[in-house]
């Protein structure tokens, strides 16, 4: 899948460094969290000046807004908001069956790489797939923001349109994608009238938390828990 687009103008590095940081800053405001802006600033000046400053920007607000009032904001964001879902697969197929083995997927691509994710996380929540994609499998990681590209867009878009802090964080992620293609464009379209599938059915057993992949014919023989998030230097 990886041939099927443009080549990327990021380096390597450049890379790793905008979706570690987008995948540390987008995750729940806490102390701990504050505590690396200053890291996550200084390795912005590394990157392209556009991209740099739409990750500056956010530190900017995260630094000058209470803790409290950021975390409030999170949650009526993110988890009160169907057109600001973190989970890629949820803009596709909603709470649908289809869902479920579109998440079964994402886990068998991170165990093609020989990792399992902690149960405690769904495998499609985008700073997941960007910690994958920064310290595991550059390009799996791609491929999966590749064919959620229409959600990511209007993830994007409906952050822009909100004022929220956080859209610049989604154009830092968008900005190591290539252009949106015509048929993406269509797909966006679409889901900003239509919205999410809307029906309700169970996940399971697909997304049970007891779920364990590891019985599938591409597992790794010894897998390694995806560390999260583990950005450079933000580990004691």
């Amino acid at each position: 899948m990886s041939g099927r687009r443009t080549k990327q103008t990021l380096s390597p590095d450049q890379l790793t460094t905008v979706w570690q940081s987008v995948s540390l800053l987008l995750d729940y405001p806490d102390e701990h969290l504050l505590g690396h802006t200053a890291l996550v600033g200084s390795a912005s000046r590394a990157l392209p000046v556009t991209i740099g400053d739409s990750i500056r920007d956010f530190l900017t607000h995260l630094e000058s807004t209470p803790l409290p009032d950021i975390q409030a904001d999170y949650v009526e964001t993110f988890d009160n908001r169907r057109r600001c879902n973190l989970f890629l697969t949820y803009f596709a197929h909603g709470d649908t069956r289809k869902r479920g083995m579109a998440l079964l997927r994402f886990k068998q691509t991170y165990l093609q790489a020989g990792f399992v994710l902690d149960d405690a996380e769904l495998p499609d929540h985008l700073c997941v797939v960007l910690e994958f994609a920064a310290t595991i499998d550059r390009n799996l990681g791609r491929d999966l923001m590749l064919d959620h590209r229409a959600g990511l867009e209007l993830l994007r878009l409906s952050l822009r349109d909100m004022g929220s802090p956080w859209a610049s964080l989604i154009d830092a992620v968008t900005a190591t994608l290539p252009p949106l293609r015509g048929d993406e464009r269509d797909a966006v379209r679409r889901l900003a009238a239509e919205g999410p599938p809307e029906e309700e059915v169970g996940l399971a057993p697909f997304a049970n938390p007891q779920f364990s992949p590891g019985a599938s014919s591409g597992a790794a023989p010894e897998a390694t828990l995806l560390p999260m998030p583990s950005f450079p230097g933000a580990r004691a």
